[in-house]
């Protein structure tokens, strides 16, 4: 390959990709005066990416392959904006070498390793045969071309259940499954591989022995077109669900001095064996005694800010400097660890609902100020519409500090300080997480969130006394704001009365439950709030994002968000939601039967598992919907006849659509 054509300067760069990363590019791009050219769907026709680009090209529509995965549109869109290099971002067509010869074809420089690379490291089987050959130790597995069941179920008896049934090419969890025995072998492929074919294009699989109880650990590595490679430490990404990764965190909490010197030196050797250029990550995984190599990621990670962190590096600038041809700025013993750095993956997603991707508009979007060692990379703002198409990541909150408890507690003040509203997001799972004592004492592995998920995702305590006296303050301060306009008047402002006194009463409830009356006493002299026998003094000082309610002498800082009868309230306490019971009734709620086969999301059906006309068990699988990358089964609520299937595959469905119909047997 002709060298200035892979490693040149250039003043354009095209973005292949959406959302958070997109916005992340896009910021050290301009901070290196680099001109940035945003793609996008027509579901991202309004997107943050889009609006922070200086240019911005239409692909094509909502489905990621008719749009993002649409080498030839991305292609087009460099060639029509004057574009000279393409940054892949991560997901969607990162580590796809295909597209990365398309860019070298069509002149452009592509900001990552060579499709030659990519083909030997990208793919999860190439890497693991090159690592055999490099001595580099393995989880015993198969990794070979062959993808025919037969194959594949041989290999699977060979190594031994339980087992990994894993997707070559990509990452993130998807088309990852774990098999426990043979007879959930033949699903787990076919789902697996239907799952990577939507998310990757490519669904060629590999098999490897299921470690229990592992850890993961992960080496960043970063190499330049003059020969240098360096290690810039290892990050820890134990806490996943689902294979994917929730809490990232560097270095290691896990590994010895010695430890890390020794997984760093195997990961460059990993990517010596073949003289990688670009940014990568080599992953590991541990049993508590050995660690074992299981694949590289030829691309930039959704965890790299806890490894800027930790090194003062800026990873997308030197991933740029690489792409001009530079050379590295720094040798590997002049690579400083200073501190530790942790980071939560911020999603629209449901954690009571067992993690159910959440869609809508952004009604609220209020996060605290990247101060005192807080990061905080975002793709979404206040107005922004979370749709069922892509990955529901959000943001990533990071904090920093010299010391692992602290960075876990800046963190999680960060956390604490966040209100989204308008979807439903994974923020308090997320605080729950990092403040479980086990992940402090650091007593974790790859299983620990699904064994504790009950107590991450246990439901928040009852509005006690502060948190009732606050609903009324809420309702007050947004009544006090909507009266006044203009020029200030008494008869505008709450609690003035020229004589009297007066009563009003509030009833509040959480969800179904018990109603709970707040009455307030106001007029001439002080207001009050009386719950039971309790009568408390109060005042309120509004200010951004909620208001200041002292009660008896006391003050606490409320955070606030009321859509109609609908309050969300954030104490110290925890975050709250109430709903304002309607004081001249005629209120109406629709109820939903849990017994209803309907379509939680937006999504597409992509199989269909039960035959009209046969008997189910109690949760029988019944059909599986594609929503925002990821697979969900719908399941028969009871026993019972499928009666009705309302749905085929490639159907795209709404939300609440009736996708089957079971009668119930009786029983």
């Amino acid at each position: 390959m002709d060298r200035t054509k892979l490693y040149r300067r250039f003043r354009t760069l095209l973005i292949a990709n959406r959302g958070e990363i997109a916005c992340r590019l896009i910021r050290t791009a301009r901070a290196m005066g680099l001109r940035t050219v945003a793609v996008y769907s027509e579901a991202d026709r309004d997107a943050m990416h889009v609006a922070l680009a200086d240019e911005a090209v239409l692909l094509g529509p909502a489905r990621a392959r008719d749009s993002y995965l649409n080498v030839e549109r991305l292609i087009e869109a460099a060639k029509k904006t004057g574009a000279e290099a393409v940054h892949p971002g991560y997901g969607f067509l990162s580590e796809n070498a295909e597209f990365a010869q398309a860019c070298y074809d069509a002149g452009l420089v592509f900001v990552g390793p060579t499709a030659g690379m990519m083909t030997a490291m990208g793919s999860k089987s190439g890497s693991k045969a090159l690592m055999e050959k490099a001595g580099v130790p393995l989880v015993p597995g198969y990794h070979g071309d062959a993808q025919d069941d037969a194959t594949l179920a041989k290999a699977a008896e060979k190594v031994g259940f339980p087992i990994l049934v894993k997707a070559s090419a990509g990452g993130g969890g998807r088309g990852m499954r774990i098999v426990r025995s043979a007879d959930e072998l033949g699903p787990a492929i076919v789902s697996a591989k239907r799952e990577a074919k939507a998310a990757f294009g490519d669904d060629r699989m590999l098999i490897e022995k299921y470690v229990d109880n592992p850890r993961h650990i992960e080496v960043q590595i970063i190499g330049d077109s003059h020969g240098n490679l360096l290690s810039l430490f290892e990050r820890e990404c134990t806490l996943q669900r689902r294979h994917q990764k929730v809490i990232e965190e560097a270095p290691s909490p896990t590994l010895s001095p010695a430890q890390r010197e020794t997984v760093c030196a195997a990961a460059r050797k990993a990517a010596g064996a073949v003289n990688y250029v670009g940014a990568g990550t080599i992953e590991f995984v541990s049993d508590g005694k050995d660690v074992f190599f299981i694949e590289m990621n030829t691309r930039l990670q959704v965890e790299h800010p806890v490894t800027e962190l930790i090194t003062g590096i800026d990873l997308v600038e030197w991933q740029l400097r690489v792409a001009f041809g530079e050379a590295l700025p720094l040798k590997q013993d002049e690579i400083r660890l200073n501190g530790h750095a942790v980071e939560a993956r911020v999603y629209a997603e449901n954690p009571t609902k067992n993690f159910m991707p959440s869609v809508g508009r952004i009604s609220t979007w209020r996060l605290p100020a990247e101060t005192g060692g807080l990061r905080i990379d975002a793709g979404y703002r206040e107005g922004d519409s979370v749709s069922p198409y892509y990955d529901a990541m959000l943001a990533k909150m990071i904090a920093w500090a010299p010391t692992r408890d602290v960075a876990i507690d800046r963190l999680n003040r960060g956390l604490e300080e966040s209100d989204v509203r308008g979807i439903v997001t994974n923020i308090p799972f997320l605080s729950a997480l990092i403040t479980h004592p086990k992940v402090r004492a650091n007593a974790i592995d790859t299983g620990f969130i699904e064994r504790e998920l009950a107590v991450l995702t246990s439901t928040a305590s009852a509005p006690g006394e502060l948190e009732l006296c606050a609903a009324v303050a809420a309702v007050i301060n947004e009544e006090r704001q909507a009266a006044q306009g203009g020029a200030h008047s008494p008869w505008q402002t709450f609690g003035w009365q020229p004589v009297g006194r007066r009563q009003r009463s509030f009833v509040f409830r959480v969800g179904h439950g018990p109603e709970q009356k707040v009455t307030l006493n106001y007029g001439s002299g002080p207001s009050t709030l009386v719950i039971g026998e309790r009568e408390l003094a109060f005042t309120i000082a509004p200010k951004d994002g909620g208001f200041d309610l002292t009660l008896d002498g006391v003050k606490s800082s409320v955070a606030a968000v009321i859509d109609g009868h609908e309050l969300y309230l954030r104490t110290r306490n925890g975050r709250f939601d109430l709903h304002w019971v309607d004081p001249f009734g005629g209120e109406t709620e629709e109820q939903t039967g849990a017994d209803k086969i309907a379509a939680p999301l937006p999504g597409t059906v992509v199989a269909v598992l039960a035959e009209e006309g046969a008997k189910l068990e109690k949760g029988a699988p019944i059909l599986t919907l594609e929503v925002m990358k990821m697979e969900q089964t719908l399941r028969a609520p009871y026993a019972g006849v499928l009666k009705l299937i309302k749905c085929k595959v490639g159907d795209i469905v709404q939300e609440g659509v009736e996708l089957a119909v079971v009668e119930p047997s009786g029983e």
